[in-house]
This record gives C-alpha cells, sequence and structure tokens, in this order.
C-alpha cells in the first residue's frame, strides 16, 4: 500500500511523496525544490529516498533533482525526450518501470512540452493512480509551451480513457482558478456546480484540492468534455463559427483559457 503526501513549494506547486510503509522506501514527483523533500527526510529519518520522477523538464519540476540525488543515490526515471538532470532511467511511451515494489506504465502525453510523459499504476489491490505532472489538472490542462493542440488533445483523451476511479495527483494547486474558467464554459452544469463549491471551501481553509479522480474530471473538466454538446456550443459561440472536430473545440477552448 502506498501513501502519498503533497509537499508545497513555491507559490502552488506540490512535489509529491510516495511511501511505502512496509519497506520504509519513498520516492518524490518533479522536485523543483531540494529543500522541502531535504527538510522531510531530516524529520523523518527512518525514510529512506530511493526514487525521483520527473514528468517533464520545466525548471519548477527539476531543479532540485540534482541535489537530492547528491543526498540520497536515488534513482532519476525521466522522459527520454527531454534534457532532464541528473537522468538515469529515460522512459518513453510503452515504457513499464517498478516504483516502491509497484508496477508504473509510462504514457508520453506531448502538449505542454513535447516529451512530457506520466506515470500510472493499476495494481489489483489498490485504486490506479497516475501521476499527472502539467499534462491533466484537477479541472483543466496544462498550457501548450511546446506541443499542438492536436498533440494535447490526444494526450487529454488517452488519460480520459484510463479507469474512472484512478485518481490524479497533479502538481500544481489550479483547481479554484480552473473551475472558474470551466463554470464559463458550462454555467448549468451541477456536477461542476457541486465541485465548485466543495473547492471553494476547501481553498477558504487553505487545504490542498487533490487528489482528482478521472470520473471527476470527465463530469467537469472542459479539456476532457470536448464531444459535449454544452462545450461545443461555448467554444462556437467564443471562435464566432462552426467547430467541425473536438480538437477544434479543444483549441478554442485553451486558447480563451490561457486569456481567462
Amino acid at each position: 500500500m502506498l501513501t502519498f503526501t503533497a509537499l508545497p513549494a513555491f507559490n502552488d506547486n506540490y512535489i509529491w511523496l510516495v511511501q511505502n510503509s512496509t519497506t520504509q522506501h519513498c520516492a518524490v514527483v518533479d522536485p523543483g525544490d531540494a529543500t522541502p523533500v531535504l527538510n522531510w527526510l531530516e524529520n523523518n529519518p527512518q525514510w529512506q529516498l530511493t526514487d525521483i520522477l520527473v514528468t517533464h523538464h520545466h525548471p519548477d519540476h527539476v531543479g532540485g533533482v540534482t541535489q537530492l540525488k547528491h543526498a540520497s543515490q536515488a534513482q532519476v526515471t525521466g522522459p527520454a525526450r527531454e534534457k532532464i538532470p541528473s537522468l538515469d532511467v529515460a522512459v518513453d511511451e510503452g515504457s513499464q518501470i517498478t516504483l516502491l515494489g509497484h508496477t508504473v506504465q509510462v504514457f508520453a502525453v506531448p502538449g505542454h512540452t513535447l516529451g512530457h510523459v506520466v506515470y500510472f499504476c493499476q495494481d489489483t489491490a489498490n485504486t490506479p493512480w497516475l501521476l499527472s505532472g502539467d499534462t491533466l489538472f484537477a479541472g483543466g490542462c496544462g498550457r501548450l509551451f511546446e506541443g499542438t493542440p492536436e498533440q494535447m488533445h490526444a494526450s487529454l483523451s488517452k488519460l480520459s480513457a484510463l479507469p474512472e476511479q484512478t485518481l490524479v495527483y497533479c502538481t500544481h494547486e489550479y483547481t479554484l482558478s480552473n473551475l472558474l474558467f470551466a463554470q464559463a464554459v458550462e454555467p448549468n452544469n451541477p456536477d461542476l456546480a457541486k465541485r465548485l463549491l466543495e473547492v471553494k471551501a476547501l481553498r477558504e481553509n487553505q487545504c490542498i484540492t487533490l487528489p482528482s479522480s478521472i470520473a471527476l474530471e470527465k463530469a467537469s473538466n472542459p479539456f476532457l468534455r470536448c464531444s459535449e454538446a454544452t462545450v461545443k456550443l461555448a467554444a462556437e459561440q467564443k471562435a464566432h463559427t462552426q467547430l467541425n472536430t473536438e480538437t477544434a473545440v479543444f483549441a478554442i477552448l485553451r486558447s480563451w483559457k490561457d486569456t481567462f
């Protein structure tokens, strides 16, 4: 059984700490800053950091990798098609790794960056989980810094097809702002309205809004709902033209969100 704890970093990043209580080995995901992890390890000396997972090359995700590797000798796993500091194991679509005794699949999800990968685990004894980096956010998705709308829509469609009970661990606390945009797209979506109330209450108390789930995202995240008539209509009204493909709907939504 693995447990997940969010270590806050910078303004709104989360470094996910993944722990196996049987072995007292742990892993961290996208450590943009080594300090929160080193502080945790110092306060919990019985735990050994054995793995560092990276989803993409942006500084707020890799800035602490080398320092943590030097401090712990942890193995660094990251995307094969990006320049990742201190990389030991390069992974891409179809790769499979063992993390803290669990088999984890790797998916390539270009869009936010061209080489972005995510990590998915579906063990029969546990709820499936996804480390989604900056591709799928709670209520939203990453900006297209390097990829195309076609790539990102395909990547999100791949993640949307995962089991609905899959827990989604993304790397930023963007949920409230994402859902306010989602409300502008679908003001009459009851699932979204309910989620927005819950998230507002959490944030008022400075509580984390994660993890999400694939089911929750499919019900309330407009970027996973490009086939829905309400989302398509909102995008067409924004674009002042008819949109004939889901990718075209996605492209308008992403552009709209960029300036929302």
